[in-house]
């Protein structure tokens, strides 16, 4: 099974911006951690971040037909990015939204997610491991 995993704005500031909420572990080594998990569940894991919403979507379009399936934190654009929730559904192609913090607990603008209605479903809450639980769900989705 082949998994591009994307994540959105400021996610390459983890270990640095609020530890408080997305912990201590570097974007480096939060991407290295989830190629080893990938690695044992024999997924070949592929991880971009982008800050800029139009690579965000050039990401996903080019998933098309080299992909099994896609995890994305698309980060602050959950709540208003109608570009990236219509470029997953433009690709058709099994996706689960990740979220390291639990949206719903945190800000009111933060509990709306305008992309999850574009994935199979949404995992957040469960810091670093929210990606494997998401790889998790995605093996389980092979082949249906």
């Amino acid at each position: 099974m082949k998994i591009l995993l994307i994540n959105g704005p400021n996610l390459n500031m983890l270990g640095i911006r609020e530890k408080n909420i997305y912990g201590n572990m570097t974007y480096d080594e939060m991407c290295s951690y989830l190629n080893k998990k990938a690695d044992k569940l024999e997924i070949d894991l592929d991880i971009v971040q982008s800050n800029v919403e139009g690579e965000i979507v050039t990401y996903i379009q080019s998933a098309y037909k080299k992909y099994d399936g896609i995890i994305i934190n698309p980060a602050a654009y959950t709540h208003y990015s109608i570009a990236i929730y219509d470029a997953l559904k433009a690709v058709n192609m099994k996706a689960i939204e990740v979220h390291i913090s639990n949206i719903h607990k945190r800000e009111e603008y933060r509990k709306k997610s305008v992309t999850a209605g574009a994935c199979i479903g949404q995992i957040c809450g469960f810091g670093i491991f929210s990606y494997v639980m998401a790889m998790e769900a995605m093996k389980e989705q092979e082949g249906r």
